[in-house]
């Protein structure tokens, strides 16, 4: 539904075609082009200025994000390598989970092949933004288009750090709302596999964040010079190689990190930020050793 779309390349391993069909027929200015299989891979990012790459296994009840691991890091690694053959200059954003590990493991491909670029990678994370925007809303009766909560550290469990010290419009909360809406905000995804029970996860609003993030990359790339986001990119915010936060995006990619979100904490929001250090760290680590292990063993 992008105006900024002019063309929309679609993927997967089979069953593009009618998907294609069926989008081509809506009336925006995109025309769809199908692709199917490996062999036409390489075809399909040719020319991209934008990836979204959602691939891989949803979790079902029970799963955690790491139980998907070895399934989607494989897919991820094979993915991201066409990407650095075929269309190295583009914006890649990463939905496929755990995006804690699926991040830095498309950075590890990309250095390997020599076209990293640190400010065109992101993690997309727009979810747990969407989430904490609605539940606030509703939990303080506010008009939903006004709130704004930036949501740092990772996207998974007590990697997931909703900032509502910093929710714009300024909003007070007694602790047992920051406790009953963090956890709730770091738990949603779990709410919608039980909902779903077996059926998948979050597909629906997972979608709407991902064409939100995508929107805003787009009019970056436009040249629009207003358009903040929060996502999992490389940073320096803290002694970690890879953090969620606000970043501001132009046609480079991320220009700014948002640093000022992450001062002047309250004394939950910190102890939070440091519990949820090391379980991110780990997440990180085992995604640059699983490209390198695959690369010692080729």
């Amino acid at each position: 539904m992008s105006p900024l779309v002019s063309t929309l390349h679609l993927y997967d391993i089979a069953n593009v075609k009618g998907v294609a069909a069926d989008l081509s027929h809506c009336n925006t200015p995109s025309q769809v082009v199908d692709f199917t299989g490996t062999s036409e891979l390489a075809s399909s990012l040719k020319g991209v200025d934008v990836v979204v790459i959602p691939a891989g296994v949803p979790r079902k009840p029970g799963m955690t994000r790491d139980d998907l691991f070895n399934i989607n890091a494989n897919i991820v690694k094979s993915l991201v390598e066409a990407v650095a053959d075929n269309c190295p200059e583009a914006f890649i954003h990463m939905i496929s989970n755990p995006v804690n590990s699926t991040v830095p493991i498309a950075a590890e491909v990309l250095k390997q092949k020599g076209v990293y670029d640190p400010k065109k990678l992101f993690g997309v994370t727009t979810l747990d933004v969407v989430r904490a925007n609605t539940f606030v809303a509703q939990k303080k009766n506010l008009k939903l288009i006004d709130v704004d909560v930036p949501v740092v550290g990772g996207h998974a469990g007590i990697t997931i750090l909703p900032l509502l010290s910093k929710t714009r419009p300024s909003v007070s909360f007694t602790d047992e709302e920051i406790q009953e809406l963090t956890v709730r905000i770091q738990n949603a995804g779990t709410e919608v596999v039980e909902a779903k029970a077996g059926a998948g996860s979050a597909t629906l609003s997972m979608a709407y964040a991902a064409a939100r993030f995508v929107e805003s990359s787009l009019r970056a790339l436009d040249g629009d010079g207003d358009v903040y986001e929060c996502s999992y990119v490389q940073s320096d915010l803290t002694d970690l190689p890879f953090f969620a936060s606000r970043v501001k995006l132009s046609n480079k990619g991320v220009e700014a990190l948002i640093s000022s979100d992450l001062q002047g904490l309250t004394e939950y929001e910190q102890k939070a930020l440091d519990a949820l250090k090391p379980e991110l760290k780990a997440s990180i680590e085992k995604g640059v050793t699983f490209v390198q292990k695959q690369a010692v063993a080729a």
